[in-house]
């Protein structure tokens, strides 16, 4: 049975990028005189800085109710902050967490929606969480029998398909399917992926339609118009946040409680260098990790653009610092999706030795995902 489809619009100015959102002349028929459930948060917006809620009540569309996930609808939560339900202080809509303890709608929450639109910008990791939500998300409409519709957006590390593939003993919500670490799709091809793969539970599908971005390729650069979450600052971060990532499950700070998060990392545990910083809390950061302690490492912000997964960064880290018995935590497994990596590094495998590791999965990946993918 063929569960999806793509829409696509051709009548647009050249060269310029357009989101899903942006291509509403493909999805505001569809909508027209439905009952609206809309997954979304601050990223959901179009080329003017509207909305999509905005505009869609706009246009006279019944948007019922929201469901925010991770960082919650306007994208202010921490990292891992328990998001509770609430009200739009706007529109007076109803606001469910998909964060917390509901990470997947429940059937009462979805009675009386005739469809659900999903939109949200993803950064291209396996442990970002939004492609979790999305995976509930489609179980919930599969389960429920409602038509799921995607505006899909670029990849913002789209060209990039690195690091170990995720094993099924270490699936968790930073980690829900066997991918790399990074994937190189757009939400609207990762769905796809989910469905044609049968991911979801008793391999469940959803009646999934992806309205996709148009003038885009993956090899584009793509800068994202609004931070997609409170430690993402600016495409730096965004581009280094894979790579520096795997340090959360470690004794090292990747910036969090500074202006330069995921731009920078260090702890008190390594060599005192000409780079410290000392972590303060902020939006974002509540309680960041050293609060008020100097850390030395290093300042990345001024790196060229990576196009990989890059370990060189936590390989140095593990081998500077002061006791290497604390350097990892339970949690770098998750992220890892591997109990290999951890143990590659304590055994002093090279970079080049780890990565060879990675190339008969990522191989086979690129093979599974190429029937899904809907940009060149």
């Amino acid at each position: 049975m063929k569960n999806d489809s793509l829409i696509k619009v051709t009548s647009v100015s050249k060269n310029k990028i357009k989101t899903g959102a942006d291509n509403y002349t493909a999805y505001l028929s569809i909508l027209k005189g439905k009952k609206i459930g809309i997954v979304t948060n601050q990223t959901g917006i179009l080329s003017d800085k509207t909305h999509l809620v905005d505009f869609l009540l706009g246009k006279n569309i019944a948007v019922k109710t929201i469901f925010a996930p991770e960082h919650g609808f306007r994208g202010t939560a921490d990292a891992g902050e328990h998001v509770v339900d609430g009200k739009d202080s706007k529109t007076g809509l109803p606001i469910i967490s998909l964060y917390g303890d509901n990470k997947k709608p429940k059937p009462e929450q979805l009675v009386g929606i005739d469809i659900l639109v999903f939109d949200l910008q993803d950064v291209g990791a396996r442990f970002y969480t939004y492609i979790s939500s999305l995976h509930y998300i489609m179980e919930a409409c599969a389960d429920n029998n409602i038509p799921l519709l995607i505006l899909d957006r670029p990849n913002p590390n789209g060209s990039i398909v690195d690091g170990p593939i995720l094993e099924k003993e270490f699936t968790s919500f930073v980690g829900m399917h066997p991918i790399p670490l990074l994937h190189g799709m757009t939400i609207g091809e990762y769905a796809k992926m989910i469905n044609g793969e049968k991911w979801l539970k008793n391999g469940i599908q959803c009646k999934l339609t992806v309205i996709q971005c148009l003038n885009y390729n993956r090899k584009m650069n793509y800068s994202l118009p609004i931070k997609p979450s409170p430690n993402l600052p600016n495409d730096k971060a965004v581009n280094l946040y894979a790579s520096l990532c795997l340090f959360e499950g470690t004794n090292v700070s990747v910036g969090r409680g500074t202006e330069k998060q995921f731009q920078i990392y260090g702890s008190p545990y390594l060599p005192k260098s000409g780079f410290s910083f000392i972590p303060k809390p902020n939006l974002g950061a509540q309680n960041p990790l050293y609060n008020g302690v100097e850390c030395f490492g290093e300042d990345l912000s001024s790196q060229t653009k990576v196009n990989q997964l890059e370990l060189k960064w936590l390989i140095k880290a593990y081998h500077s610092t002061t006791d290497k018995s604390k350097f990892f935590n339970s949690f770098f497994t998750k992220l890892a999706g591997t109990k290999k990596l951890q143990k590659q590094i304590e055994n002093g495998i090279s970079e080049k030795e780890i990565r060879e590791s990675w190339k008969d999965g990522l191989q086979q990946f690129k093979k599974m995902s190429e029937k899904y993918l809907i940009y060149k």
